[in-house]
């Protein structure tokens, strides 16, 4: 490292070393990855991480078909927020994480990663059916005078979610703050607050008859799996996309 005013930045030697060590950890991967394609099947250990809406409506339909077709293999899972899931994985805390991209906040790329997408994910208004003055074509505006459930200041979600109302032309009420989706809904339903919340939410738990009422989609999150660059062809990591990209259809 050198000092360049006030901040530290890598010299051209360290940046030369970097490059040539990930070169030699993806070919370590690889070479994981291809005695592992010897053996017969998917086998041993995979260390998956997931964040709550997938934890709650693709995991189990993945461990379901992984218990059936690899049953030598022993999944054990984690939950994860978008922030940790990509340094997560980088430093071999898990084999695979499962993480999420909002519309207008590109997850950066990360040198040392395979990524691939599961589906795109629709983001909807959810407000009570029986809100004041609501006007589905407003979008977020219809909710503007009400309360908001939102997910903390730092998050991508917080972030994009922020961006959509200030578009619209006003500034959220966030009176709550969680990143469990479980809850907002749960606010939205008992008439507390408003709430932007994804599709998947809604495979695990149907939104009411007459107490909730759902916009039109204001955009998609991406949903996609990010594993060590070199360990996609493990037969662990295939199978595991392959199981959660059927459930991902499954419940689309």
């Amino acid at each position: 490292m050198e000092q360049v005013g006030r901040r530290l930045v890598l010299t051209p030697a360290a940046g030369v070393l970097i490059t040539h060590t990930e070169a030699v950890m993806a070919q370590l991967e690889q070479a994981e990855a291809d005695m592992a394609a010897t053996r017969s099947g998917a086998v041993g250990l995979l260390r998956v991480g997931a964040f709550q809406t997938v934890a709650l409506g693709l995991v189990p339909l993945m461990l379901t078909t992984l218990r059936e077709q690899h049953p030598g293999l022993r999944v054990e899972v984690g939950h994860l927020e978008e922030r940790q899931a990509q340094a997560a994985v980088l430093a071999r805390d898990f084999d695979l994480v499962v993480t999420e991209e909002f519309p207008g906040h590109p997850v950066p790329g990360r040198q040392g990663l395979h990524d691939d997408t599961l589906r795109q994910d629709g983001l909807r208004l959810a407000v009570r059916s029986d809100a004041a003055g609501l006007n589905d074509q407003q979008g977020p505006a219809a909710a503007r005078d009400l309360p908001w459930v939102m997910e903390p200041e730092g998050t991508t979600a917080r972030a994009w979610a922020s961006t959509l109302c200030r578009q619209a032309g006003f500034e959220p009420d966030v009176r709550f703050e969680a990143t469990d989706v479980l809850f907002h809904r749960q606010l939205v339903l008992e008439g507390q607050a408003a709430a932007l919340l994804p599709d998947l939410l809604w495979r695990t738990a149907p939104p009411p008859p007459g107490l909730l009422r759902l916009s039109e989609p204001l955009g998609e999150r991406r949903i996609f799996t990010s594993v060590r660059s070199g360990s996609e062809h493990h037969p662990a990591i295939v199978a595991a996309r392959s199981a959660l990209l059927a459930a991902a259809r499954e419940k689309a």
